[in-house]
């Protein structure tokens, strides 16, 4: 299912709505978080509606994506600092509730092991946030990546480096492997939200359109997936045909 909105203000309180709805109908549910600029008003808009709505999220649990690996939890450009930015700091989920793949783990494979264990344990994810790379990743999974995939260790693309490099002084210091959660577990996830925004997203949104499962497109997995919800502004979907906005629209 497609759901194209003119613009970022919409597609964010769109899916902060729908962050909201699924803790209101599971006051335990399991969410699946991601980050990235794409996120940001998300989150900025789920916070703005927490503080209107009489919400417990004492039992709400989360899973993070994906973690840079050598970067510590402080560093302003670890995932984990980016999330009690943008949402823990002011979100009243129990700490001993937010979960975060460990990218200075001393035993990395057995801490990929864990962590998807942990997602099973739970039931999996109620629903699960994505975003998308220009290459066409979800979470950290490159091109080609075996869509039966668990949590696990990724070199990095040259092409995602160069698009996570604006948020690093020094092209240099981009982390050149990451952890993230496999395929697999994001495909067993109950729902998925993926979003994308801007039109340096127009392209690969096309690509996306018009390929079928293939693993050499990772996003491309989610069209096994039942309850997919795709989430564009006008630019995102700017090379999209022109009935599946009017369809979307509706």
């Amino acid at each position: 299912m497609y759901k194209i909105l003119e613009t970022v203000d919409e597609v964010s309180r769109y899916c902060a709505h729908r962050l909201l709805n699924s803790i209101q109908t599971r006051p335990d549910a399991i969410l699946g978080l991601a980050t990235g600029s794409t996120m940001e008003p998300v989150y900025d808009h789920f916070l703005g509606l927490l503080q209107h709505t009489p919400v417990s999220l004492s039992h709400v649990t989360t899973f993070n994506l994906d973690e840079y690996i050598g970067l510590d939890a402080a560093h302003a450009q670890s995932y984990c600092y980016y999330m009690h930015q943008h949402l823990f700091n002011r979100l009243g989920v129990p700490r001993e509730r937010i979960h975060l793949p460990d990218g200075k783990a001393s035993d990395t494979a057995r801490a990929c092991e864990v962590y998807s264990g942990a997602i099973k344990a739970l039931g999996g994810l109620d629903l699960q946030l994505l975003g998308i790379g220009t290459n066409g990743h979800i979470g950290f999974n490159e091109p080609y990546t075996c869509f039966s995939s668990r949590t696990h260790i990724v070199e990095l693309s040259q092409q995602t480096r160069i698009d996570n490099g604006r948020f690093f002084s020094d092209q240099r210091e981009v982390p050149t492997h990451a952890i993230t959660m496999g395929i697999l577990d994001i495909l067993e996830a109950k729902e998925i939200l993926l979003v994308a925004t801007g039109r340096h997203k127009a392209q690969i949104m096309a690509d996306l359109y018009h390929s079928s499962a293939d693993e050499r497109l990772p996003a491309s997995a989610l069209k096994q997936h039942p309850r997919v919800t795709i989430v564009l502004d006008s630019e995102a979907a700017a090379l999209l045909p022109s009935e599946l906005s009017s369809l979307a629209a509706c």
